[in-house]
């Protein structure tokens, strides 16, 4: 279940790196509207749509990002890192929890684990070099260019497994501050909307200015290698025709970088619950309504693991009534 660590040299390897990322994100492939079509056809002639309500919208949401109306290959993917900012705030090493948390979730210890094996979800959880946090975003760059656009790489691969719906997150909350300042970065605030880590994050994005106007020299900057990994795989993900669930601040804020590339780049994905009143606005800036409200954290993947299952059961009930109507004739 567990991933490849993430090393320093696999990091340094790419040349013009974010001249790829662009060029991805502009040449998107358009979403499967006959397939979206079929199901929202299906679901009215059973007369089952408004009985369904969201329910039904995410199953034709499926369909529409993938081009079939079953969820046949579930997973949730996780990725671990730290940042040396942890440090600083807490006065403790961040390693040893980030280590604990990831074998919790691969020993079967941690909720997640449970909630994906109940629902026959596949989980992945990725070290991204935990033992190399990240530059205090306060003072340095988290990333120089090529290590982001590399963790971004790393990203992708994670597609390599066959989903055709992934859920995306992180194992624990170390990249929240690293997300919010990023949020605020490409929405053009100061931080201050943030309340308790309003102070800290107004550091970090002067530490930065004349920095930020580009979305991916902001997540290099800004961002932890969490933030990259996802944006690499949420792109992936929509090259390859895979349903996205993101899952706390962290995938938001890698959804919002792809969205300032390209307005269009995040159809494919819904958003699993917001932490706050000021992630839900943020997430509704980019077309992302919250599905749940689960008053938790958004790390570890809890979210990521019932979105999925609902999505799940929202592609089964759509086929199952395929199958009804087609017997009938």
């Amino acid at each position: 279940m567990r991933g490849h660590p993430l090393t320093e040299r696999a990091m340094m390897t790419m040349g013009q790196p974010f001249d790829d990322i662009r060029d991805l994100a502009s040449r998107l492939p358009w979403g499967h509207g006959p397939a979206a079509g079929q199901v929202r056809a299906g679901l009215s002639a059973s007369g089952s749509h408004e009985e369904l309500g969201r329910l039904g919208e995410l199953a034709v949401w499926f369909a529409e990002a993938t081009g079939h109306a079953h969820v046949a290959r579930p997973r949730i993917a996780l990725f671990a890192a730290t940042h040396a900012l942890t440090a600083r705030l807490t006065g403790t090493d961040p390693v040893p929890g980030a280590r604990a948390a990831m074998e919790a979730i691969a020993s079967g210890a941690a909720p997640v684990s449970h909630l994906c094996a109940a629902a026959g979800l596949g989980l992945n959880v990725f070290d991204l070099a935990l033992d190399m946090p990240v530059e205090d975003i306060t003072r340095r760059p988290a990333l120089d260019e090529k290590a982001a656009a590399a963790t971004m790489a790393f990203g992708m691969e994670v597609l390599a497994s066959g989903a055709d719906l992934i859920g995306l997150g992180t194992v624990d909350a170390a990249s929240d501050i690293s997300a919010m300042a990023l949020i605020s970065a490409i929405m053009e605030t100061d931080g201050a909307e943030w309340e308790k880590r309003g102070e800290v994050i107004k550091e970090a994005l002067a530490s930065h200015t004349g920095h930020l106007g580009d979305p991916l020299e902001a997540m290099s900057r800004l961002g932890g290698r969490e933030i990259a990994a996802l944006a690499g795989a949420i792109l992936a993900a929509r090259m390859q025709d895979v349903a996205v669930v993101l899952d706390g601040l962290a995938a938001t804020a890698a959804a919002k970088v792809l969205h300032k590339l390209n307005p269009e780049a995040l159809t494919h994905c819904c958003l699993a619950s917001a932490v706050s009143d000021t992630h839900r606005k943020a997430a509704a800036r980019i077309g992302l309504e919250p599905l749940l409200d689960l008053k938790s954290s958004g790390s570890g993947g809890v979210g990521a693991a019932l979105t999925a299952g609902l999505i799940k059961s929202a592609g089964d009930v759509s086929t199952g009534l395929s199958e009804v109507r087609r017997r009938k004739g």
